[in-house]
């Protein structure tokens, strides 16, 4: 059974840098695409950064591109999301995904179907 377990989440003041880490249980790590979505406060779920099986590539959701990086560890089955810059628009929950892929070098922003249970990120003054 496939377990992701979100940590780091908090409050911080706009401006202010924060990093979530997901680690996975039960699956061949190096075999899933990693990724972050994330959901505010009566919006829709949207994807947030994608990273590889390799983790040479990576797919960020444009609002971001410049200040959010995605990365992986496979010795310790765990991926982060470093978020820098934070603005009250980034506050939401959120959720690592994960997804078996052939391909090592794919992104997808869809199709995942394992999922956390989510972190809170609050960014305010």
């Amino acid at each position: 059974q496939v377990q992701l377990v979100e940590s780091g989440g908090g409050t911080v003041q706009p401006g202010e840098s924060l990093t979530l880490s997901c680690t996975a249980a039960g699956i061949s790590f190096k075999n899933y695409i990693m990724g972050w979505f994330r959901q505010a406060p009566g919006k829709e779920r949207e994807f947030v950064a994608a990273v590889s099986r390799s983790g040479q590539f990576t797919e960020y959701e444009d609002s971001v591109k410049d200040r959010f990086v995605i990365s992986r560890d496979d010795e310790k089955s765990t991926a982060y999301l470093q978020m820098h810059s934070l603005n009250p628009s980034d506050t939401a929950i959120y959720y690592c995904v994960a997804k078996e892929f052939m391909l090592v070098h794919a992104t997808p922003r869809y199709g995942y179907d394992n999922w956390g249970q989510g972190t809170q990120v609050t960014v305010s003054s």
